[in-house]
């Protein structure tokens, strides 16, 4: 038996409609078996009076967090407020300032940035950009998710916005 780590195909978008406003997230899970199945989960969830980049963060989160042990994950989104928060290093630059900016104000989301550092600890994580609305099968079905649950009568107040 192998200590090898699930590889898991993590895709992710995030929705409002209006900045604060309804929004929503999507995000696929995907993992192959042994006999080379793909098996997939879908999570999704709309909130009332958020933000587009608190979606697509929550997106990357409630992934992260429904995985039941450390896997391998590559992470596909289309959110340069994400992937270059790690990137450019900007995250490590706000947890040295203690979560002030280089023009020394607060980061915003704050909330959902150490809830996402702390879901990301388990895991080695591959971050991969995508181009967003460009026909990428899975970035179109996680941005349908997100769309389709800021829609719903089911929303969760967002209190951190």
């Amino acid at each position: 038996m192998t200590d090898e780590k699930l590889a898991v195909e993590m895709y992710t978008d995030g929705a409002c409609g209006g900045n604060p406003g309804r929004g929503g997230y999507g995000c696929i899970l995907r993992y192959k078996d042994i006999n080379g199945n793909y098996h997939e989960k879908e999570l999704t969830q709309g909130y009332d009076c958020t933000t587009n980049n608190r979606m697509e963060l929550m997106a990357v989160i409630k992934g992260l967090e429904a995985l039941k042990k450390p896997c391998r994950v590559d992470i596909y989104s289309d959110s340069k407020y994400f992937i270059d928060a790690f990137e450019q290093k900007w995250i490590d630059n706000w947890q040295k300032n203690n979560w002030k900016t280089a023009g020394k104000k607060p980061v915003k989301n704050v909330d959902l940035w150490r809830r996402l550092l702390s879901a990301m600890k388990p895991h080695d994580i591959k971050l991969i950009w995508v181009k967003g609305h460009n026909g990428h099968e899975f970035n179109e079905r996680c941005d349908r998710l997100a769309v389709n649950s800021s829609k719903s009568d089911n929303l969760i107040k967002d209190i951190n916005n």
